[in-house]
């Protein structure tokens, strides 16, 4: 079951224009605003990790944690700054306006239920729903 919800996720995301090319855009664009807090493989084990308040999330857990969904709306949102995080008082620092801007790019919640975003969220999500751990 848990396969076929990550399955009808990537076809929402092909069918709102991003193609399997945006996660190799979204990897880039992780390893170059995420990977310092969250680990070059996302388990939340970044170099700066330990002198952080709240500990990163281990981001290849994201579907196992949340009942076998992808919390397609809450990543969004967490990362184009639409809701900040507590511990950052703010959106992400080093997101700054790059994830933030023009929500032009519609996903799809598991729900059916557009949302809107930009492009490099877009690529970025494909590529954490790649990274998802399997069970």
């Amino acid at each position: 079951m848990r396969s076929f919800i990550r399955l009808a996720l990537v076809a929402a995301l092909a069918a709102t224009g991003a193609e399997a090319q945006d996660a190799d855009i979204g990897r880039s664009l992780y390893h170059t605003h995420c990977a310092t807090c969250h680990g070059l493989e996302g388990r939340g084990d970044g170099p700066m990790a330990g002198v952080l308040i709240v500990k990163p999330v281990n981001l290849t857990e994201l579907t196992a944690a949340n009942a076998g969904i992808f919390p397609l709306e809450r990543v969004v949102k967490r990362i184009d700054g639409r809701d900040p995080l507590v511990s950052h008082g703010s959106p992400m620092p080093v997101y700054g306006d790059y994830f933030e801007g023009t929500f032009d790019r519609p996903i799809k919640t598991p729900a059916g239920q557009p949302i809107l975003t930009s492009e490099p969220v877009v690529d970025l999500v494909a590529y954490l729903l790649e990274i998802q751990r399997q069970e």
